[in-house]
């Protein structure tokens, strides 16, 4: 392969991984152009780069899956490479051969490998005829309803369906009893044919309590191909990775260099090129079965290149250059251990669904790795997913590298949009999880299997500051009470406080608070519980402490009208402040039988009519949102008796969606 060099390259992607591409691009002195939709015009990832582009829209098939657009960009740029990250387009052969076809360098493999890999149907059947080991299954091109239903019952149960063009988790469903099967298969052929484009699914029997290890493949034009170590991701929800480490702590030398072998061959199969990464699942025995192949780079590779030493992205565009590898296989080295949390916008005691919001105050942990496009004042949009960035540690041993990222996690702010980021840090502080050896993909059902053992809920101590705070530091010009103003030693009037817990507005608590000294506030709740706090109340947005009973409580928060987000000690809350209410301020709770919407999202299907009857537990609307559908389901058995939403309408949180009328009995 002759050389290629170029000196300006379009990256078809947005957020971190935009930001991730352009570091190392610039460092090289390639000039970087970012694309951007309507949604992100004013995201950091648009200033990490040189120049950018307006691709218009909001959605992602109105802007980052457009082809033609992304093509068009890099012309009006004058690129003459483009890399397409991961997700969106990455995996797409169609989008490789077109920007191949432009005259431009496609910064990942042939389009023909894509097409290789891109399939997974396509793709176990040609590795089960390379001799590698494949999950059985079924696989075939009959997608109808009564074959896939019999082939599962040959199969056993439980069982696996799979978007065949897809990955990432979404069209994916594990299903334990048959009569569960038809509406997985339909939940999950209908989010991937949104998803890729291709609704077809293979079945595959569940392998029950595996660990997700994968082997970073590299290839070149000049038939060098080399693996750089594992990576174990089997801390998952929704069947999508939050937690990935490297080196696996169930992965020896000799299993290292078997799986190592393995991958490398399958690079070799199908003549692959640039960053790799084959996924195996790994039972407690030892074997190992071939699951996908991700022809692209991986949302975990910094872990690899902590380990290693080496900059993947690097290795990509020397790759793409015509470079041959910088290293030969027996020059990898790996050292000490990494980890690395994916931090998202959802709400894990909500069953992990989604969260949409105003970034109002954003400051990454000391100590660690933070890849992220982040800053204070942007919004999380609905329209893609929900990752907002990555925190990454690196030790010696894996205790240290444990150690690090946890508390690395208590130390980064993110207030304004509810996150997974203090769950991480309990999850790795977990004995099972520090442990190592048990850690399976089945780690989060069988250690925090329920939303009540993922909650954060506040203690009373966190209500208390909470209260105090909604008194003395209320972000307005008279925040402090008038009764306070001007503070003298005679006994000032008590001021009332009502506030609620945002996750749960029926969790209403009420009291007052009186200064008593100049530092130290006496605190009386409506069960007539005293508390008294010494402290000032910090500036919004910085940290402060405050002594209660002599125990001292690090905290942080800040203000989105009515809102108290407070980060106290790790742990993020918040309070709906109620103090200018009048009586009657949000003390009523929902009726039964009123489904809202939980999150910012688009409704693409109702399921039923007005006036209908439904089961428990039957899907009444189905909700898309950060590139997942969420199924909207009758609480109880019943009659609706309105709906409250049609088919591609928008809605917001709270949305009434629908209303169900119990039975009679």
């Amino acid at each position: 392969m002759k050389e290629q060099r170029f000196t300006r390259l379009l990256i078809a992607n947005r957020g971190e991984i935009a930001v991730r591409v352009s570091r190392t691009a610039q460092r090289l002195g390639i000039a970087t152009v970012a694309v951007y939709s309507d949604a992100d015009q004013n995201n950091p990832h648009v200033r990490a780069c040189d120049t950018a582009v307006s691709i218009g829209g909001a959605t992602p098939a109105e802007s980052y899956l457009v082809i033609d657009k992304l093509i068009d960009a890099a012309r009006r740029s004058g690129a003459q490479a483009l890399h397409p990250g991961y997700g969106f387009l990455s995996e797409n052969a169609g989008f490789a051969r077109r920007v191949a076809e432009a005259g431009l360098v496609f910064v990942g493999p042939p389009a023909d490998a894509i097409d290789a890999m891109g399939d997974k149907a396509r793709a176990r059947r040609r590795m089960a005829e390379a001799g590698i080991p494949v999950v059985p299954g079924y696989d075939g091109d009959d997608q109808s309803e009564a074959l896939l239903l019999s082939e599962a019952a040959r199969i056993g149960f439980p069982i696996m369906v799979k978007a065949s063009a897809g990955g990432g988790g979404r069209g994916m469903r594990r299903v334990d009893a048959p009569e569960a099967l038809a509406e997985a298969l339909k939940l999950a052929i209908s989010e991937a044919q949104k998803a890729f484009g291709d609704g077809r699914v293979i079945l595959e029997r569940a392998v029950i309590e595996p660990r997700h290890v994968e082997i970073q493949v590299f290839a070149d034009a000049h038939g060098n191909v080399v693996y750089l170590g594992e990576r174990d991701c089997s801390i998952q929800r929704r069947h999508q990775k939050i937690v990935e480490e490297a080196p696996s702590p169930a992965v020896d030398e000799a299993l290292r260099r078997r799986m190592g072998e393995t991958a490398a061959a399958v690079a070799r199969e199908i003549g692959y090129v640039g960053a790799g990464t084959i996924e195996f699942l790994l039972d407690r025995t030892g074997h190992f079965y071939f699951m996908e192949m991700n022809t692209r780079l991986q949302v975990e590779h910094p872990v690899t290149e902590f380990i290693t030493g080496q900059d993947l992205v690097e290795w990509q565009l020397r790759v793409a250059q015509g470079e041959p590898l910088p290293l030969k296989q027996e020059d990898i080295r790996i050292e000490g251990h990494a980890i690395e949390v994916r931090l998202c916008a959802e709400d894990p005691a909500d069953d992990f669904l989604p969260r949409t919001g105003n970034v109002l105050l954003w400051r990454p942990g000391r100590h660690v790795r933070c890849d992220h496009a982040l800053e204070d004042g942007m919004t999380i949009s609905p329209f893609y997913d929900s990752m907002l960035g990555k925190v990454i540690a690196h030790g010696r041993t894996r205790s240290e590298a444990i150690e690090r990222l946890a508390s690395a996690l208590d130390d980064t702010v993110l207030l304004g949009v509810s996150t997974n980021r203090a769950f991480l840090a309990r999850v790795l502080r977990h004995p099972a999880f520090v442990d190592g050896q048990s850690v399976s993909t089945a780690f989060i059902g069988q250690h925090f299997a329920s939303n009540e053992s993922r909650a954060s809920e506040p203690t009373r101590h966190a209500w208390a500051i909470a209260a105090w705070l909604s008194t003395t530091a209320t972000g307005r010009a008279d925040q402090q009470p008038a009764v306070w103003r001007g503070w003298h030693n005679g006994a000032p009037l008590p001021v009332p406080y009502r506030l609620a817990s945002r996750t749960n507005h029926a969790d209403m608590r009420r009291g007052t608070v009186a200064r008593a000294e100049r530092d130290a506030f006496e605190l009386l709740d409506s069960d007539g519980n005293a508390m008294v706090l010494h402290a000032q109340p910090g500036h919004a947005g910085e940290p402060a402490i405050v002594a209660i009973d002599g125990q001292i409580y690090r905290y942080r928060y800040v203000w989105e009208n009515r809102v108290l987000w407070l980060q106290l000690d790790g742990v993020d809350y918040a309070f709906v402040s109620h103090n200018l209410d009048s009586a009657r301020a949000s003390e009523e709770t929902e009726s039964d039988g009123v489904l809202r919407a939980p999150m910012n999202g688009r409704v693409i299907a109702v399921n039923v009519d007005e006036g209908a009857i439904v089961e428990a537990g039957q899907t009444v609307m189905v909700l898309e949102a950060m590139k997942m559908e969420h199924a909207i389901s009758a609480p109880f058995a019943g009659k609706v008796a309105s709906l409250g939403a049609i088919a591609g309408e928008q809605v917001a949180p709270g949305h009434v969606l629908a209303q169900l009328e119990p039975q009679a009995s």
